[in-house]
């Protein structure tokens, strides 16, 4: 990791954190209107779907199939999250199911941490947002992970123009609010809320993905790692905190696998189907579910509808 990167990263992370710890007078003092709110809440599940279902279960594992230009504005939707290039986050998230809480895992909290609550404040630490400064001499990169977005000139433009797409997330809501509330302020808190704010939501409701998704929570299926469910997450994760079921059986474009775990990403999949914008979705059946329930060697096949 080159020093420029390092603090990229560190920027992405404490710019968001200072705006939303400046921005919390704001609200007390009422300088914050439902403009902003609507805002926030409209481009909160934008780039989180973009995350979530593009970058996650579209591009990382392909959960499903869509058109082209329908899996290049995930990825541009997923880069308004600044979590990273497309090409850079599938890379990292493939290696991780590759050594799951294992040597060789980007964000594990279980690796080389040490013992007891140090340890595993460290390791929390570490997998929460530690790792996004912390150098992998020894991992394999793109080349090995994602040579199928490598090879895809529109995926490789789109990596390219991360900053640029980092900034656009920032001005559309700035541009939204100065043009509905017809003023210069209305633009600037609209920046704070639906770009800063935002941008720091987004990033630690991921971020718990790979910490508290990892280390607290509900097991049921057989699995080589430490994954859990978290119900009282799947909501603002749009369905990803039913992480242990997604270690269970990676391609499947739906994470909660009983009818009460909500999974918003899994519906709007679900939509997209029904509406022709999604096919070959991967879907995982009650045998197949109850064999790995059991205990038994995994068996059958994905259906694809």
């Amino acid at each position: 990791m080159t020093r420029a990167h390092r603090n990229v990263n560190i920027a992405a992370v404490i710019v968001p954190f200072v705006a939303f710890v400046a921005a919390v007078p704001m609200l007390w003092n009422e300088l914050v209107g439902w403009t902003d709110l609507a805002l926030l809440a409209i481009f909160y599940f934008l780039t989180a779907f973009g995350i979530t279902v593009g970058f996650h279960r579209l591009l990382t594992h392909r959960a499903f199939a869509t058109h082209k230009p329908t899996e290049y504005l995930f990825a541009i939707l997923g880069s308004m999250a600044v979590e990273g290039p497309v090409i850079g986050w599938v890379t990292d998230h493939r290696r991780h199911h590759a050594h799951a809480d294992e040597e060789g895992d980007p964000h594990s909290p279980h690796v080389g941490h040490g013992e007891g609550v140090l340890g595993a404040l460290r390791g929390l630490w570490h997998a929460h947002v530690g790792w996004l400064v912390r150098d992998h001499p020894t991992a394999a990169g793109a080349e090995k992970y994602a040579p199928d977005l490598l090879e895809d000139r529109g995926m490789r433009i789109i990596s390219k123009l991360f900053p640029l797409l980092v900034l656009l997330g920032l001005m559309v809501p700035f541009a939204l609010g100065w043009l509905i509330t017809g003023e210069l302020i209305g633009g600037l808190t609209a920046l704070i809320w639906a770009g800063l704010i935002r941008v720091f939501m987004v990033h630690h409701v991921t971020f718990s993905i790979n910490s508290i998704c990892h280390f607290f929570g509900r097991r049921r299926f057989e699995t080589d790692d430490e994954s859990t469910n978290v119900f009282w997450l799947a909501i603002p994760t749009l369905g990803e905190s039913w992480h242990h079921n997604h270690h269970a059986f990676p391609r499947s474009a739906s994470h909660g696998l009983r009818w009460w775990e909500v999974d918003v990403g899994g519906l709007g999949i679900r939509a997209m189907r029904r509406l022709g914008l999604a096919w070959n979705v991967v879907r995982i059946t009650p045998e197949r579910q109850q064999a790995r329930l059991a205990g038994a060697s995994e068996r059958g096949a994905e259906q694809a509808v």
